[in-house]
């Protein structure tokens, strides 16, 4: 049993927080390039969120959405 949750660690550890590893190694050596690759991912996480909200607004102006309303007898 003792082996199956040295396992487990190993999984993690030498592998799957591999890319955490190397961005903690890279954020030492060159600053610049760490806070690079963060701005890459806000950048495309904002992205993301507009486009998401330009579809949000096609569907609602196409009136697709059922905005019946259907709560509860006693409210």
């Amino acid at each position: 049993m003792k082996d199956f949750f040295y396992a487990i660690q190993d999984l993690f550890v030498d592998f799957l927080f591999a890319p955490f590893d190397a961005l903690r190694a890279l954020e030492l050596e060159n600053w610049w390039s760490a806070n690079f690759l963060s701005w890459i991912f806000i950048i495309i996480g904002m992205v993301a969120f507009v486009y998401w909200m330009l579809q949000l607004k096609e569907h609602s102006k196409n009136n697709e959405e059922d905005k019946s309303v259907s709560s509860h007898s006693y409210l």
